[in-house]
């Protein structure tokens, strides 16, 4: 269904506004559903009876999945209405603050809300709301979950970058980006085997790890969806983009312990770069500020 630029920006980023809401759930009970998970296969393979009984013991906290328990304030526990949980509106409506007893809400649920509803329309402005504008919607949607998680905990599940992977290499067999089938598969192996390299180059001379497994499937699947001739320009944007954050959190002592900065939320802000951009075009800019 084709309407307008506009008509179709509208609509795709109400949808947004939805999606955003539902990648906050995400964002916050994914990671908590896998330490379950590992919880649970840690029990069986537990050698002896006592470390048995300690293994089976639940996980601390409720059990998690996507729809239950039902969205509370962790401050008072207080049950979130459904007319509290509109994007942005009910944040606004309440002032960012818990109805039931004031703890601050934080501004990011919002944000992410805003962001995902603004990429929805964006990707609806310049395909339509056609096959090829909801490709790139759940490419915007699975990278915003992942670069706030990554954040959060370090974590890039391959619940999330796997499908990233495979769908981007489907919607390039079906040819909704424009990306040949061929530059996909070269682009997604490319990009794991790059980082994978560089990975082992760094741990093989210093003994240490500089980088997860996540950022490997993060970095293939941004060249399922551009292509092996999009790798340079988006880790180039990655890098720069996580040394100057880099730098600015050391400034402001804002490093966490052991001064370790997740990398995929700069690969993904470098995905959204070359989406917003195009990854060429980003290239050409880079060179020119570089005097080449």
């Amino acid at each position: 269904m084709i309407l307008d630029p506009v008509g179709d920006a509208v609509l795709a980023g109400v949808l947004g506004l939805l999606i955003g809401s539902f990648l906050n759930v995400v964002i916050h009970r994914l990671p908590k559903m896998l330490e379950q998970q590992w919880a649970a296969e840690c029990a069986q393979y537990a050698a002896t009876a006592q470390e048995v009984e300690a293994a089976l013991a639940p996980p601390p906290g409720p059990a998690f999945s996507l729809s239950k328990p039902r969205s509370a304030c962790p401050a008072c526990g207080h049950m979130i209405r459904w007319y509290e949980n509109i994007p942005v509106l009910s944040y606004v409506a309440l002032r960012g603050r818990c109805s039931a007893c004031g703890a601050r809400i934080s501004a990011r649920y919002p944000l992410v809300e805003i962001a995902t509803g603004g990429l929805f329309a964006f990707c609806a402005w310049r395909w339509g709301i056609t096959p090829a504008g909801a490709a790139w919607g759940l490419f915007c949607a699975l990278l915003v979950a992942l670069a706030c998680i990554d954040w959060d905990t370090t974590l890039l599940p391959d619940d999330l970058t796997l499908p990233l992977l495979w769908a981007g290499l489907l919607a390039s067999a079906l040819q909704w980006t424009g990306v040949p089938l061929f530059a996909s598969v070269m682009g997604a192996a490319a990009g794991y085997l790059s980082l994978w390299t560089v990975y082992w180059g760094f741990k093989l001379a210093t003994g240490k790890e500089g980088m997860g497994y996540g950022d490997f499937k993060l970095f293939a699947a941004l060249g399922a969806w551009f292509g092996w001739q999009a790798l340079v320009p988006i880790i180039l944007i990655a890098s720069v983009i996580g040394a100057l954050v880099g730098i600015a959190l050391k400034l402001t002592s804002g490093l966490r312990e052991g001064g370790y900065v997740p990398f995929g939320p700069f690969l993904a802000g470098a995905g959204f770069t070359a989406l917003l951009f195009g990854p060429q075009a980003v290239m050409q800019a880079l060179l020119g500020l570089l005097g080449l």
